[in-house]
């Protein structure tokens, strides 16, 4: 009765019609084994074919179906690498015929296990050619025997933090280590595991989202009856034969630990589907020695997290349900004329599956020649203040950050590869920094800004089922972000954005422009001093600048700025210029230059003579740092304490300021940079204290 009357109530203060009121909803969940029955077996997942000759563990469809007498809808999530649109188009119609269930209200995702029957080619993979066909009556059978098995419910979620048990694995390589893609050019910036050689490597490529995310469903008595779990890690890799890798173990254990049923009752049903982690592994490679846990205590890890969430759930039955879906038509990113004669003279010499990387991504220029664009399915499902999101692709944790900071509910989960495979899908940005999760091919093809694209279109479609407008995410200021503030400054750059080119400069003075070779919202410093109870973030330098104009300022003028070297020590002269004041692409350098030295001590250069602090900093450490020109005389702090003070001719020509990177780009800044701001004015000693936290 009471979230009946909280429901009516917030109609009234809302505005919605009674037609969008809140209803009491049913629940049925069910699992259905999809292990084959004929071995071997076709596995896709890696560069080329493998055929798997045993069983590890089963293979599972598990279904949940949600009634609100209005809206009748099937979450589905599948033990499979990938499974196409086109099968996933017949398995829905199938569905549909049977269980009277619209296709648009079924949602239908894979885990992401690389141990699973190929229910579609990819790279050197194909098809298996028996196992889709009883893939699909065993997902039509799921829906059907969840729908038999709806019962008055309640629902509820939590979502808890699982930082330890994720981490990046695409990681920046260093400017002088970049390696060639299959087509034979130098443009491998970033790509996975990269991080497991810290000589090579400036950093990690973007966020991770540690968020694991758990919605329950209970009889109104209390009996589970099913969780719809969702995590940001890839998979779990090492397993034996056909294989659920952990997504399976983890439903397993999750099924001991609340399995409550009588015999004259359904079974509960613990799902876990593939959250945003085209970008992301298991193993932190931020930490030596590199931790490797076995599956079954990783899992149980997680279990007991999740375990301790789950019982810490509130619920109501009284409940808005709605489900929408759009169809978004993108571009792939296909071969021009000279790139397709060299791919076809290379499958003309090959013999049956490719073999070498070469060979795969040659075939692959083919396919996409024969299909120049597509049509991803987008999905959102609200379930009171839950929202779900499903997209055909493997998207970044950026992605999936993007939609909790502006979606119009409590609660929002994404789920990868939903409704089809159209591959990876970095942001924009990471595009110029290659890998192979960026080269044109059918499983990662698509035109270079879909993912703003498919970000915004998601955010639309949480909008439509919430029927309330986004939220726009504010950035909060702690003592130290407040002490910048107070201090005064004409401009102030967070650095926080989820994508450029844009810089927001917090005083409205002088926004500046991200060029190409930056990467957006990565870890800052000190979040408790600078953004409590968010995590404060820093973009990240690599080959690129921000560039900005501050007009009018003159020779007096002061420059605060956090800075994360990711450079080794002794890789270069000049590990990198942080700051610079001077025209674009000067030949003479002259102007006001603030960088790191080989020894890790701050320089400064004004195009004439070099100036070398004192303190040496640690490579991958926050630090802050001062410039000070008071006409000719020149002070650098690092941490409060002063480094340099000299007298250095000003050559201040311009009103051009570049981060990132020098005005003629030289030994561009190969690290992060956070809170900068400028002053028009000389601060003072105790003003510069009062800065560092």
């Amino acid at each position: 009765m009471r979230s009946t009357v909280y429901c009516l109530l917030s109609l009234v203060l809302t505005g919605y019609s009674l037609s969008e009121s809140c209803a009491d909803i049913e629940a049925g969940a069910v699992v259905v084994d999809a292990t084959p029955s004929q071995l071997p077996v076709h596995v896709n997942g890696g560069m080329t074919q493998r055929l798997i000759r045993k069983i590890g563990s089963p293979i599972k469809v598990r279904a949940i179906v949600v009634d609100d007498s209005r809206v009748r809808l099937a979450i589905v999530v599948v033990d499979s690498c990938m499974m196409s649109r086109a099968f996933l188009d017949e398995a829905k119609s199938a569905a549909g015929r049977k269980t009277g269930i619209r296709t648009d209200r079924m949602f239908i995702s894979a885990t992401h296990t690389h141990s699973a029957p190929a229910s579609m080619g990819c790279l050197g993979t194909d098809v298996d050619p028996r196992y889709p066909s009883l893939l699909k009556d065993r997902i039509v059978e799921a829906i059907d025997r969840a729908k038999h098995n709806l019962e008055p419910a309640r629902v509820g979620a939590a979502v808890f933090d699982a930082n330890e048990y994720t981490a990046l694995r695409r990681w920046i390589k260093r400017p002088d280590r970049i390696t060639n893609d299959p087509f034979g050019n130098p443009t491998v910036r970033a790509t996975m595991h990269a991080g497991s050689n810290w000589d090579d490597v400036t950093g990690e490529s973007g966020p991770e989202d540690p968020d694991f995310s758990i919605v329950s469903f209970q009889s109104l008595k209390g009996r589970p009856i099913a969780i719809l779990g969702n995590f940001s890690m890839h998979y779990f890799s090492g397993v034996e034969g056909v294989n659920a890798d952990y997504f399976g173990l983890f439903n397993d254990m999750m099924t001991q630990e609340l399995e409550h049923s009588r015999s004259d009752k359904p079974a509960f049903v613990s799902v876990l589907g593939h959250g945003c982690s085209g970008d992301i592994w298991r193993r932190d490679y931020t930490k030596r020695p590199f931790l490797d846990p076995k599956i079954e205590d990783y899992t149980a890890g997680l279990v007991k997290k999740a375990t301790d969430a789950y019982g810490k759930i509130q619920y109501d039955s009284s409940v808005m349900l709605a489900m929408s879906e759009v169809k978004l038509p993108l571009k792939f990113r296909t071969p021009d004329k000279q790139l397709l004669e060299w791919a076809k003279g290379i499958v003309g010499k090959t013999d049956g599956l490719p073999k070498t990387q070469e060979e795969v991504y040659a075939r692959e220029q083919l396919f996409l020649h024969e299909r120049p664009e597509v049509e991803l399915i987008l999905q959102a499902i609200r379930i009171g203040d839950i929202g779900l999101t499903g997209i055909p692709n493997e998207v970044y944790a950026l992605t999936g950050l993007k939609q909790k900071a502006y979606s119009p509910l409590k609660t929002t989960i994404t789920f990868d590869l939903a409704n089809g495979s159209e591959g990876y899908i970095p942001p924009p940005e990471q595009h110029v920094l290659g890998g192979y999760n960026t080269w044109a091919c059918r499983t990662a093809g698509l035109e270079a800004t879909a993912e703003p694209r498919i970000v915004e279109t998601c955010i639309q479609l949480l909008e439509k089922v919430s029927k309330k407008p986004r939220r726009l995410p504010e950035v909060t200021r702690g003592v130290a972000a407040r002490a910048i503030g107070e201090t005064r400054p004409i401009a102030w750059w967070r650095m926080d954005e989820f994508e450029g080119p844009r810089a927001v400069d917090e005083q409205n003075y002088a926004d500046g422009t991200y060029e190409s070779g930056v990467v957006f919202y990565l870890a800052g410093p000190d979040s408790k001093s600078f953004t409590p109870g968010q995590v404060n973030r820093a973009a990240h330098f690599c080959g690129g600048r921000m560039q900005t104009r501050m007009s009018g300022l003159g020779k007096s003028y002061s420059i605060s700025l956090w800075f994360w070297n990711g450079m080794p020590l002794d890789s270069r002269p000049v590990l990198g210029w942080m700051f610079s004041r001077g025209q674009n692409h000067s030949f003479n350098g002259l102007g006001d230059h603030l960088g790191l030295n080989d020894k890790g001590q701050l320089i400064f250069h004004n195009g004439q003579q070099i100036y070398i602090g004192e303190t040496s900093v640690q490579r991958w450490r926050w630090h802050h740092a001062v410039l000070v020109r008071n006409g000719d005389r020149v002070q650098v702090f690092l941490d409060g304490q002063q480094q340099i003070d000299a007298q250095a001719k000003a050559y201040l020509a311009t009103d051009l300021f570049f981060l990132g990177g020098r005005n003629d780009n030289q030994s561009n800044w190969e690290g992060r940079l956070d809170e900068v701001a400028i002053f028009d004015r000389v601060l003072q000693e105790r003003e510069i204290r009062s800065l560092v936290p």
